[in-house]
């Protein structure tokens, strides 16, 4: 691992981890018991180096490539996709011989509409699961939207509230810079979020614009996800928080299918009640 830049992760990163591989397990199972089915792919667009390094224990824990690999029965496919090459090789090496393991070094949002969807069309019978794990707001909205049009692509996604918080929906927003509101619209497709996220109220001088809790942003995320994109089912998303109890990011789930929701809901429900929300 020398010269690979390894990230280092806190207890709400290891519930998710935990959660991403619960429903990981039983999405493949429910998959291969499907004749149906010719082929279901596992997709990490932000996959990292493969392993993290826990603050609480100082000791490496596996990343979500790694769980990934290590679930039974086992995805037909694998795609990881990383920018940074050092990390991409060290994706390679876990992989090892494995022929079903594709890794790519790039922007997954080009990757994933180019090279990896394209392998999990429904009218194919393909399916996939996809992680959409960006540290910010590094994800653009076209490439959700695509997953959501195919009816073949479930993902859980990582609404990055920090990065939002610091950099676009400040308490003046007519303050906020506009390179910053632009990157606010890739991710969320258009520039509704402003609407979503402050409302007019009156003041001395005329209307104010004052902003919104976070969780109502984030269930206007949610009604994008099925009213533009198309998802059917999407949980609450499950609030990550630090040890401070401030929310770090929401974790989305978004499915085509019920099944798959209700499965998720309960594993939220699951987390949730041992304290990690």
């Amino acid at each position: 691992m020398d010269n690979v830049k390894i990230d280092e992760v806190g207890y709400w990163s290891e519930v998710k981890l935990n959660i991403v591989r619960e429903y990981a397990a039983a999405y493949s199972t429910i998959m291969n018991k499907q004749p149906e089915i010719r082929r279901h792919l596992y997709i990490d667009g932000f996959a990292g180096a493969g392993v993290h390094l826990s603050k609480e224990t100082k000791e490496f824990i596996p990343g979500s490539p790694l769980n990934a690999l290590n679930v039974v029965p086992p995805f037909k496919e694998y795609h990881f996709i990383d920018l940074d090459g050092g990390r991409a090789e060290s994706l390679r090496r876990i992989a090892g011989a494995r022929k079903e393991v594709f890794v790519y070094e790039g922007d997954c949002n080009g990757v994933l509409l180019e090279k990896v969807f394209p392998r999990a069309r429904y009218e194919h019978f393909n399916r996939a699961l996809s992680l959409l794990d960006p540290c910010g707001l590094h994800l653009d909205w076209g490439v959700v939207e695509a997953a959501g049009r195919m009816r073949s692509v479930e993902v859980f996604l990582n609404f990055p509230v920090m990065d939002i918080n610091r950099n676009v929906l400040w308490r003046d927003p007519n303050r906020v810079q506009e390179s910053q509101a632009r990157r606010m619209d890739e991710f969320w497709g258009d520039r509704s979020w402003r609407d979503a996220a402050y409302v007019k109220k009156p003041g001395l001088f005329g209307q104010i614009e004052e902003r919104e809790d976070m969780g109502v942003i984030a269930e206007a995320f949610q009604e994008r996800l099925r009213d533009v994109a198309g998802f059917r089912f999407i949980p609450y998303p499950m609030p990550m928080r630090n040890t401070k109890g401030l929310i770090v990011y929401y974790l989305f789930f978004a499915s085509p299918n019920e099944t798959g929701g209700k499965i998720v809901k309960d594993i939220f429900r699951k987390y949730g009640n041992r304290g990690a929300v």
